[in-house]
C-alpha cells in the first residue's frame, strides 16, 4: 500500500496545474468550493486537508478539466480515502513528541520505495541504537523528562521497522567523521558500529563510508540531506516525483522542483564516486568498533 500521502501529493499537484493553466487564482478557486485560499494552497501542497469528490468535481468544472483528468483526480481521492480507512500513520499516537514538520518526514519515510541519505556529522535515525539516540535526545532536549525521551526513542524504534521491508531500499553515505564522534562514549559507539555491520548484511541496505583521506568532497559543502523516491500510484501509473529533505536547526526544507532535485542527484553521483564500496566500508566500520572495544 502506498498510503494516502502520495495520493494527496499527486492530487494537489494536478489541481494546481489545472488551476494555473486556467489562469485562476487560489482565491477564485476557493470561491468555487467555499474554501479559503489558504485551504486551496494546502490541498495543492498535498497536506492533510479534507477534500470531497463534490469539491473535486466542482474544481474540474471550473478548470475545464478533460474527462480523463477528472477520472484521474477522482481515482486519487478514492485512493486517499481507502488508505485512510486501512489505518497507518502509527506515529499519530506520539503526536505530543513529534513536531509538525517531522510528521511530514515520517509520512514520506513510510511510503518511500527508496531513501538515499548523506550524513556528515551523525548517524541517520534509521540506523541508531537506543543508547546512541538517547544521548542525542538529552543533548537537544535537556529539559525533557525521562518519559518524554523514552517516547522519542520508541518513535525511532518504530521507524526502523521499515528496514525489514524487502521492497524498501536504503542507501547511506557516511563521512568517516561520523564514526569518530563518541556519542555516548566508547562502549555505546562499539555497540552502535557493530549494529551497522549487521545492518550492512541486509540485501536492501547499503552503508558506504567516505574516508577522511578523500579530503575536500561535495558532501562537506552540500551538508546532510535525505532523498525520498516513491513507487507508482494506481490512479496515475506513474512514479511520484522525488523529495529532498534538508534539516535545519530552526526549520526544515522539503524540495520538490526538478531544478532543486537535480543538484542533489549530482551530489549523490559524486559521493558514489568517492565513497568506499560496501565491503570496504563494512571492514572500516568493524575496525572502528574494535578500536572502541579496546
Amino acid at each position: 500500500m502506498t498510503g494516502s500521502t502520495l495520493a494527496r501529493r499527486s492530487l494537489g499537484r494536478e489541481l494546481r496545474r489545472l488551476r494555473e493553466a486556467k489562469g485562476m487564482s487560489q482565491t477564485a478557486a476557493g470561491r468555487v468550493v467555499e474554501l479559503s485560499p489558504q485551504s486551496i494552497g494546502r490541498i495543492e501542497d498535498g497536506q492533510s486537508t479534507r477534500v470531497s469528490s463534490l469539491q473535486i468535481n466542482a474544481l474540474c468544472d471550473a478548470y475545464g478539466a478533460t474527462g480523463a483528468e477528472r477520472r484521474t483526480l477522482l481515482a486519487l481521492a478514492r485512493e486517499m480515502r481507502e488508505a485512510s480507512k486501512s489505518g497507518g500513520r502509527w506515529w499519530r499516537a506520539y503526536a505530543d513528541q513529534i513536531p509538525g514538520d517531522f510528521d511530514h518526514f515520517v509520512s514520506l519515510e513510510e511510503v518511500a520505495r527508496r531513501i538515499t541519505t548523506s550524513q556528515m556529522s551523525l548517524l541517520p535515525g534509521l540506523l541508531q541504537i537506543p543508547e546512541y539516540r538517547r544521548e542525542g535526545e538529552w543533548t537537544m532536549h535537556p529539559q525533557a523528562t525521562p518519559e518524554e525521551v523514552e517516547r522519542r526513542i520508541d518513535i525511532a524504534t518504530r521507524r526502523q521497522h521499515r528496514l525489514q521491508d524487502d521492497d524498501f531500499e536504503y542507501s547511506v553515505f557516511l563521512s568517516e567523521a561520523v564514526l569518530n564522534h563518541q556519542i555516548g562514549g566508547p562502549a555505546v559507539m562499539a555497540r552502535q558500529l557493530r549494529h551497522l555491520t549487521e545492518l550492512a548484511q541486509l540485501p536492501n541496505i547499503s552503508i558506504r563510508v567516505i574516508p577522511n583521506s578523500v579530503g575536500s568532497h561535495v558532501g562537506l559543502h552540500v551538508g546532510s540531506f535525505v532523498m525520498f523516491e516513491f513507487p507508482a500510484l494506481a490512479a496515475t501509473r506513474a512514479p511520484e516525483p522525488p523529495v529532498v529533505y534538508v534539516e535545519g536547526y530552526t526549520g526544515d526544507l522539503y524540495l520538490e522542483r526538478d531544478s532543486e532535485i537535480t543538484p542533489y542527484r549530482n551530489a549523490l553521483a559524486e559521493l558514489d564516486r568517492v565513497a568506499l564500496d560496501v565491503g570496504e566500508s563494512t571492514r572500516l566500520i568493524a575496525d572502528k568498533a574494535r578500536e572502541y572495544e579496546g
